[in-house]
Formats: C-alpha cells, sequence, structure tokens
C-alpha cells in the first residue's frame, strides 16, 4: 500500500522524494526500439503495417482500412443504454468546446498600421484511441468534437485492430466516431499507426498534427515524429496518469478512496497522492482503500499503482496548496469545507474537480472538459487540450502610405541598432519613394 509522510517533519530532498514519479521505463533502450519500427514503416508502408499486425497482434491478414460493412456490423452489437450514454457525453463536450470558438482580431496599432490575428483549423488531424484491454470511446469524443467544431477537413482515426478478427473494434468507439462525423479508421495501432500518420504509406495519407494518448511505445513514437521536420507535430507531452486528491476532515473518506482507485487502476504506473491536514481521514481512506480494492476487476493493476503512491499529512490547508503545487498533478479533486476558496491557489494543475460530487470520472466522460491532459509535472508549463489545439494562428499585417511615414524611421533606427542594414534598406527606399512622392 501507498507509504504516508508527514510533511512537515520531511527535509528538503525527503520533499523531493515524496513527490517524484515513478521512473520512466529506460529510454535509450525504448528510443532504438521505436526509432526501427518507425524506419521499418517509412521504407515499407503497408507491408510494414500488415507485418506488425501479425508480430504484435497475432493477424494473419489486416485489411488496415475498416470497411463500411465491418463497422455497420460493429455498430448493430451496441447496447442502447451505452448509445444514449455516449450521445449526452457528445453533447455536453461539443456544448463546452463550441464556447471556445476563436476569432479573429484587428488593431490599428498606429495610424495606417493595420495588423489581424486569424485562426485556421489544421488541414488534416490523426486521432489515436488506444484499445487492449480497456479500449476508449471517451477519447473518441474528447478528440473528436473539437477537431469536428474547427472544420478539419480531414480527421483520420486509427486504433489497434482488435481480436479475434482486423475489425474487432469496440462499437462504443465507432458511434462515438460516427457522432463526430469520423469515416477515415484504420486498424493500426502502436508506434506503428503513429509512423503511418506522421509519414504516410501506400494507403494513408499523412497528416499534420497527431492526437491522443497511448502507451509507452505510442507515446515514445510521437515524440520522435514531432522532432522530425518531415514527421507531424503532437499534442502535448505525456507520461503515466495520476491523480492528487486534497482533503479535510469535512470529506468522505469513501469517496475519495473511490478516487484514488479509479486513477489507480488506469495503469501499474498511475501515481495517486492523497494530501490532507487531518490524520484521521487519512487513517479512514486507507481503510476504505483497502476494502474497495479487494472488489475490483483491476484489481492487480490498482495495487501496483499504490506501491509507488502517497499520503502526505500537512499541518494546515495552506501548507497542503503548497505542496499541491509543488506536485503539477494532471488531476486535481479538491474535497474541503473551503473549496471555492482554495480553487483560485492551484496555479498548476492541469484539470481541477471541485467538491464531493465531482469525481474525476466526471471529467474523464460526461462532463464537458476535455480529458487529455499533460502529465508527469508538464502541467506547470503546458495547458490541457482544447479547441484552439486544432487550429494554427497566424498575423497579417498592412502598412499604408501614413503607416510607413510614421513607424518606418523607428524600423530603420531599430535596424541600425542589430547591425542589420539590408533590413533598413528595404525601409529606406519606401521612404525616399515617399519624399519624390510628395515632392
Amino acid at each position: 500500500m501507498a507509504s504516508v509522510f508527514n510533511w512537515a517533519a520531511l527535509s528538503e530532498s525527503e520533499q523531493q522524494a515524496a513527490l517524484a514519479r515513478p521512473k520512466l521505463a529506460d529510454s535509450a533502450a525504448l528510443g532504438e526500439q521505436v526509432r526501427a519500427i518507425i524506419d521499418t514503416v517509412r521504407q515499407q508502408g503497408d507491408d510494414a503495417l500488415v507485418a506488425y499486425s501479425q508480430q504484435f497482434d497475432g493477424l494473419t491478414a489486416n485489411p488496415l482500412r475498416l470497411t463500411v460493412e465491418t463497422r455497420l456490423a460493429q455498430l448493430n452489437k451496441l447496447l442502447p443504454e451505452r448509445k444514449a450514454a455516449i450521445e449526452l457525453a457528445y453533447d455536453n463536450i461539443r456544448k463546452f468546446h463550441a464556447a471556445q470558438l476563436p476569432r479573429d482580431i484587428e488593431v490599428e496599432t498606429s495610424a495606417g498600421v493595420v495588423c489581424q490575428l486569424k485562426s485556421r483549423a489544421i488541414a488534416a488531424v490523426g486521432l489515436y484511441i488506444p484499445g487492449g484491454s480497456a479500449p476508449l470511446p471517451s477519447t473518441v469524443l474528447m478528440l473528436g468534437v473539437p477537431a469536428q467544431l474547427a472544420g478539419c477537413s480531414r480527421i483520420v482515426l486509427v486504433t489497434p485492430p482488435g481480436k479475434p478478427a482486423a475489425g474487432d473494434i469496440a462499437a462504443e468507439i465507432l458511434y462515438a466516431a460516427e457522432l463526430c462525423g469520423i469515416n477515415e479508421i484504420y486498424t493500426i495501432g502502436g508506434a506503428q499507426a503513429i509512423a503511418a500518420l506522421a509519414y504516410g504509406t501506400q494507403s494513408i495519407a499523412k497528416v499534420d498534427k497527431i492526437f491522443g494518448p497511448g502507451n509507452r511505445y505510442v507515446t515514445e513514437a510521437k515524440q520522435q515524429v514531432s522532432q522530425d521536420a518531415k514527421g507531424a507535430q503532437i499534442d502535448m507531452p505525456a507520461g503515466p496518469s495520476e491523480v492528487l486528491v486534497l482533503a479535510d476532515n469535512s470529506a468522505n473518506a469513501a469517496f475519495v478512496a473511490a478516487d484514488l482507485l479509479s486513477q489507480a487502476e488506469h495503469g501499474p504506473d498511475s501515481q495517486v497522492i492523497l494530501v490532507s491536514d487531518s490524520s484521521g481521514l487519512i487513517a479512514a481512506v486507507q481503510a476504505e482503500v483497502a476494502s474497495q480494492l479487494s472488489q475490483l476487476p483491476r484489481k492487480d493493476i490498482a495495487e501496483a499503482a499504490l506501491s509507488h503512491s502517497r499520503y502526505i499529512l500537512t499541518a494546515d490547508l495552506a501548507q497542503a496548496v503548497a505542496v499541491t503545487n509543488a506536485y503539477a498533478p494532471e488531476h486535481l479533486i479538491v474535497q474541503t469545507a473551503s473549496d471555492d476558496e482554495l480553487v483560485s491557489q492551484f496555479n498548476s494543475a492541469a484539470s481541477i474537480f471541485v467538491g464531493k460530487w465531482t469525481p474525476e470520472s466526471a471529467g474523464d466522460y460526461a462532463s464537458g472538459t476535455n480529458h487529455v491532459l499533460p502529465t508527469y509535472g508538464y502541467s506547470k508549463t503546458v495547458s490541457s487540450l482544447s479547441l484552439t489545439d486544432f487550429y494554427r494562428r497566424f498575423t497579417v499585417q498592412k502598412l499604408s502610405e501614413q503607416g510607413m511615414r510614421n513607424i518606418g524611421p523607428a524600423i530603420v533606427t531599430l535596424a541600425e541598432a542589430e547591425s542589420l542594414d539590408a533590413h533598413a534598406n528595404a525601409v529606406r527606399l519606401r521612404l525616399a519613394e515617399l519624399t519624390t512622392i510628395e515632392g
């Protein structure tokens, strides 16, 4: 089970150790493995994708693109209550993201000098949707809805092929894709799928930007292709998922335990932390975690995550806030008697869940906010996914004759200060021309 730390009794180095994330896998070996997969896909295209489906997924054949017939056959298996739940989540996510639509701005910074900021949708985006033991239709919505709202002209979805046959993809994933208007779906996963999106193959045209979570191979592949000018950009850096719950003695221990375990079941490298100024609450949560854990189907996964998780006792709530800000959690759940007062004090969490009735599960599925979030401390500087991530922003400026007269001399002065005479000359020639016109 997770360790308990008395924050005030720890040295600075011990405090840093208490907030340390689980170590990532050997990046050097992983990097070489992923690089080899990417190179093979670039050289062999579709043949490599089919071969990797056989090697990693045990499939003798993979047509790669999901056919309409297969998609409809899978959709017919969808239970009505799951269809309704996906529709509710889609509606809420769409409402929240539609409110984020950017607007172009225009400012006349000086007389005759007009500057504009414009936003245009990224043309082609690739959405990676994990499969395996926990297929994620919620992630289809979190990525597909903003891509749909932005008006990306091409939206490509890739997901592991499923078993026993390629195309045996969860009906929930396919229905979420249908709501988002996605019909270009490929049955590939892993680093090879990222390589196909970034560089293209005979069947899959390359995309401009790749979104979505995945295992360590997917994460490493995204990093590698994003560092290659011929590859593709990515949504954000990522590590194992995590949650920090800040609670006082007014919190419901059963709720807190459930929130910790809901994150722990994501994967053995997930991390969950409880920060509280109440030793009584910590003890009650520990008991609840033990009780609830025994009932979970993914108990073994959750237990592995709990082995490197933490209970931290602070002197007061002010110290608890300081600990939280230092950790910079992906998910922050606040259950105290003064929730609303505390929210404005957090400066590094990626997504905040306020009050006893707001579990992380709400944001994961259906409240409307996006669950694609920076992890591993990146949230100190990287924002949660939003509609703007599916746009590119660019500026436009136009100077009239008057505008050139107004700012031209200052431009010449600044260019000369930087010893960039060609820059200055581009303005001098125009100012001279204006003088001739006036004369």
